[in-house]
């Protein structure tokens, strides 16, 4: 019978994919910087309590900073640019395929700057992981329209690079702190960077909707605490460019859940190219999880 930490990586792509879900429900009744600030603050105080119950140790004032930076770099500006091009006319699908770049600048900078050695096998799963995405999504980029401009493809692009860079920073200044604390502070963080966005750029209304507090409660929950906690583990026990790679396969699982809730179809083309994109997983992971039956 598997382990808890071999169910680890499939777990995370599974919750992370909801993400996706879970914005779509709540992007017509929020703006995002907004949406993203009560999110992250209601996380930052669930996690502080459950810190202080389980008497979680505490980190040094060099830690509490590099975590805080880590959190605005994968949280405030990575989830802030995605959300912002998309409620600004990006479709979902071009922005998921930019941010499907992420394996590649993340495998890349851990080569650069932490001596990860990526093998030619490894960096030709990353290609066919991407072309892979490709496949799936192209069907979407058909919803191309104004929403498509300097601004949302910067913002786009940004947040994918934000991203590539924090898991990176986190590899490098965090790896042998407290995982409850430190994502606790990740919060902190990424509170403080959307509630200035908020505060500068938005009306801060909210329609309350079933569907918000439905896809709030979720996205503390489940993605906040739950796939951040699973993705802060492997980032500490495994190697970058490999956890990276986990990324490919969010957005195949994404089409796949939206599949029976929102009645989006998938060919036989899109499935050829979940196939190709798990197949780039496999060789890009190459060595087993550290721990893991093989």
């Amino acid at each position: 019978m598997p382990s808890f930490r071999s169910l680890i990586p499939a777990l995370f792509v599974f919750l992370w994919a909801t993400g996706f879900i879970g914005a779509r429900y709540a992007m017509p009744w929020s703006e995002p910087f907004s949406f993203l600030a009560v999110r992250f603050i209601l996380a930052f105080a669930i996690l502080g309590v459950a810190a202080g119950l389980l008497r979680s140790l505490s980190l040094r004032p060099r830690d509490m900073l590099m975590s805080a930076i880590a959190g605005v770099l994968m949280h405030g500006i990575y989830l802030g640019g995605v959300f912002w091009a998309i409620r600004h006319g990006m479709p979902s699908g071009l922005s998921a395929l930019i941010v499907g770049l992420q394996p590649l600048i993340t495998a890349f900078l851990a080569g650069w700057l932490l001596g990860e050695k990526i093998l030619p096998r490894h960096w030709t799963g990353l290609a066919a992981g991407f072309v892979g995405i490709a496949i799936v999504l192209a069907p979407k980029l058909g919803d191309i329209h104004g929403g498509v401009n300097a601004s949302t493809l910067s913002a786009s692009f940004i947040a994918v690079a934000a991203m590539s860079a924090g898991t990176i920073w986190q590899k490098r200044f965090l790896t042998g702190g407290d995982l409850l604390s430190g994502t606790c502070w990740q919060y902190a963080g990424g509170a403080l960077f959307v509630c200035l966005l908020s505060l500068a750029f938005e009306t801060r209304e909210f329609t309350l909707t079933g569907e918000l507090v439905f896809a709030m409660a979720w996205a503390v929950l489940v993605l906040s605490i739950g796939a951040i906690v699973l993705l802060m583990i492997m980032i500490r026990d495994g190697e970058m460019s490999k956890v990276a790679s986990l990324f490919y396969l969010v957005p195949a699982v994404t089409a796949l859940i939206a599949w029976p809730l929102f009645g989006e179809t998938l060919t036989w083309i899109q499935i050829g190219g979940m196939a190709l994109t798990t197949f780039g997983v496999a060789l890009a992971t190459g060595r087993r999880w550290p721990g893991t039956a093989a």
